[in-house]
């Protein structure tokens, strides 16, 4: 597979049409159709296009491929993403639910990875570099804060994991 991932830095505080749709994306139907429809879609099309389209539409997104931490099963997930310098960097958003998503736990299990058809290592990002590497996200995808707001009120942190190569 090719290397099927863009350059993503946002210098700037995000226009009115990505917050708009940041907001749609972070509404309840909008989540409910994305946990149960777009991971099925997106795999298709991330992989179709060569990693140029997605159902996140405007938000860079790419494969990412774990290994089941329980059963070592190929797990493919699409995941939305930014750099941190030369670093790619992934959040374990889940949608701001109460729970990790499923390839967190893979990746904590093994580490080895592939994003965007790079092999890479993941490495959680510790808790007091969280802020730095959130405004760059928020830049990115906006509804990260509300996200990060439901999952605090659930008890959870989101993980942040950075992507670096083997």
């Amino acid at each position: 597979m090719t290397d099927m991932l863009r350059r993503v830095d946002r210098p700037r505080s995000p226009g009115i049409f990505r917050r708009a749709f940041a907001a749609f994306a972070a509404t309840r139907p909008a989540l409910f159709f994305s946990r149960h429809v777009n991971w099925k879609l997106d795999l298709l099309l991330l992989r179709a296009t060569r990693g140029r389209v997605a159902m996140t539409l405007i938000f860079p997104t790419a494969i990412l491929e774990t290994q089941g931490a329980q059963t070592g099963a190929r797990r493919r997930n699409a995941v939305m993403y930014w750099h941190d310098g030369d670093r790619v960097t992934i959040a374990a958003s889940n949608g701001g639910s109460a729970r990790n998503p499923g390839w967190y736990h893979n990746l904590i299990a093994s580490p080895d990875v592939t994003f965007g058809g790079r092999p890479l290592r993941a490495v959680v990002v510790p808790e007091h570099d969280h802020p730095r590497v959130w405004a760059l996200g928020d830049r990115v995808f906006p509804a990260y804060g509300r996200f990060r707001r439901t999952a605090a009120a659930a008890g959870r942190t989101i993980p942040l994991v950075q992507l670096l190569p083997r």
